[in-house]
């Protein structure tokens, strides 16, 4: 990747588009957005292949995160809380339960940043 830095703002062309990186959130989306949604998505991408593999009927999957900052260190993030709300699958809490640990040793951005970020996957299973 290779990126221009503008006036308030960095960015780079990708194959979908181009993406503006800035401080300042009227400019682009801030790194730490970036960051967290990086976190999120590959854990709902590796999740959604799991249950698509055992063959895992739902309706739909919302995810949300929790963000802890330091603000002693430079606003470091120091932990994220994934969390799933799964509608309308029929199945049990256990196998969701194993489903998580897949997804979590299988994210390569969670296996990127579990040294320094502690990454925690929830869940909650909600009928039609």
């Amino acid at each position: 990747m290779n990126f221009t830095m503008n006036k308030n703002s960095f960015s780079t062309q990708l194959e979908y588009g181009e993406l503006t990186i800035s401080g300042d959130e009227t400019e682009g989306f801030r790194p730490f957005q970036l960051l967290v949604s990086a976190v999120a998505v590959c854990s709902g991408s590796v999740f959604r292949q799991i249950i698509d593999k055992k063959r895992i009927s739902y309706k739909d999957i919302h995810i949300s995160t929790t963000v802890i900052r330091d603000q002693e260190q430079s606003n470091k993030i120091t932990d994220i809380t994934v969390h799933f709300q799964l509608i309308g699958m029929n199945t049990s809490e256990d196998t969701i339960k194993k489903v998580m640990e897949l997804t979590k040793r299988n994210c390569p951005i969670v296996q990127s940043v579990k040294d320094s970020i502690r990454v925690e996957e929830t869940f909650e299973l909600i009928a039609e």
